[in-house]
């Protein structure tokens, strides 16, 4: 079982620096590289992909530690997990292929790989979308109870001494559909075999591994990254998307949130819960393709 993209959309490895990250591409226009978020790949696009291909270049990647990109090994600081290392990954594939400048749009964490890339690669990066997020810096910095609780999973998965991987390595599938389940608000069905994939991928000990490192260095080392930028903005135009049903529309003023760390912010809430991409594509891809055109 898989989700096919369309032929036009060509699989390929590129070698980010010893990295290798899986990618697709197809389409043809202006590039704008699609990053996923957790527990996901980059299969989160596969409605949207296509449609936004119509007119653009369209990238879709797997972050270093999911999907089928490689997934180096968590050392002492999860340095190798920090949204800097990441951004450079995808900064490397998009060069790869030929372009210097590009849009993106990233989804959860994916979200978070852009905000660090738009910051350390102003010149690359034309426009930034996020989607269902706050800042990482703001998130933390206004935690409180119902943060602990709609978000438990950033403490869990951050936590030391193998116990996140032990327990989720024992039945992956129920921990994905799971957190999958819980976050969906009646907008288009997933794909069982989008969630299939998703499965297969996230069963591979390594990429338990990986994820766990990938928020570890959430709290950590990309906290210390945010704090050195203090006062930096984004040079691009952000647009923010949530789910008005989301943990993220329920509790923040997003755009009052991502006012603080970008110059021209606009956005607005759609008719969803957390995985806007699958849940409401056509909607994404509409407020995507206005975004990227204008």
């Amino acid at each position: 079982m898989s989700v096919p993209l369309p032929t036009s959309f060509t699989y390929r490895t590129i070698d980010a620096d010893g990295v290798r990250i899986n990618c697709a591409v197809g389409g043809d226009g202006p590039p704008i590289l699609l990053l996923h978020g957790y527990p996901q790949t980059h299969l989160i696009w596969h409605h949207v992909a296509p449609r936004l291909a119509t007119d653009h270049t369209v990238v879709l990647t797997d972050l270093r530690g999911y999907g089928d990109s490689d997934k180096p090994r968590p050392g002492q600081d999860d340095a190798e997990y920090s949204k800097r290392a990441m951004a450079r990954d995808q900064l490397l594939v998009m060069r790869s292929l030929g372009f210097d400048r590009f849009g993106i749009a990233g989804h959860d964490r994916g979200g978070r790989v852009g905000h660090r890339l738009a910051l350390d690669a102003p010149d690359a990066v034309t426009a930034l979308a996020v989607l269902d997020i706050v800042p990482t810096h703001h998130a933390f910095g206004h935690a409180d109870m119902t943060f602990g609780l709609g978000y438990y999973h950033w403490f869990f998965l951050a936590a030391g001494n193998g116990i996140p991987e032990r327990l989720i390595g024992r039945d992956p599938e129920f921990w994905i559909t799971a957190r999958m389940t819980a976050r969906h608000h009646g907008g288009t069905p997933f794909d069982p075999a989008a969630v299939a994939e998703y499965v297969r991928c996230f069963s591979d000990p390594a990429a338990i591994a990986a994820s766990c490192a990938d928020y570890r260095a959430a709290a950590g080392i990309d906290l210390r990254h945010d704090e050195a930028d203090a006062g930096r903005t984004i040079a691009c135009p952000l647009l923010a998307l949530w789910g008005e049903h989301s943990f993220v529309g329920r509790t923040y003023d997003v755009l009052a949130a991502w006012r603080g760390y970008a110059g021209d912010v606009r956005g607005r809430a759609l008719p969803s819960d957390h995985y806007l991409p699958e849940e409401q594509p056509e909607l994404v891809t509409t407020a995507l393709r206005d975004f990227f055109s204008s």
